[in-house]
């Protein structure tokens, strides 16, 4: 049974968000790139390194959280996987779902590689539908 490193990389980041947590290490793999080059072009994470430890490869994600603590704690990035390997869900570039009115993002594999839903409509080409980040 193979793995979905797209669901680990939502997971992990949920839940070191939820946990406050400062940083995150997840393992390098060509989707995660893509994905996590999305991420910091949109500006939902801060800052990207890659680390190198025995010939295996990780990012370490730098997260950005509010900096106000007085008011209860609410997370600011929201992730939710749509396309898994159980059920993939596809779409054409006219029926690409917009989240919130456009303030939210989809990523997306298309032919030309992982994109966002803007991208996407732009070059006039759909795709398996990734995840929902808002």
């Amino acid at each position: 049974m193979g793995r979905d490193t797209i669901a680990d990389i939502i997971t992990s980041i949920r839940n070191a968000e939820m946990n406050r947590k400062g940083t995150l290490r997840i393992a390098s793999t060509n989707i995660t790139e893509n994905i996590v080059k999305i991420l910091l072009r949109e500006g939902f994470i801060e800052n990207v390194r890659k680390h190198r430890e025995n010939k295996n490869f990780f990012f370490i994600l730098t997260l950005r959280h509010r900096r106000n603590r007085k008011e209860p704690y609410r997370t600011i990035l929201n992730l939710k996987r749509i396309s898994r390997p159980g059920l993939r869900i596809y779409s054409n570039y006219q029926r690409i779902p917009r989240i919130l009115g456009g303030m939210g993002i989809v990523i997306l594999s298309t032919s030309r590689g992982i994109m966002t839903d803007r991208e996407a409509r732009r070059e006039g080409i759909g795709g398996e539908i990734l995840c929902f980040i808002w």
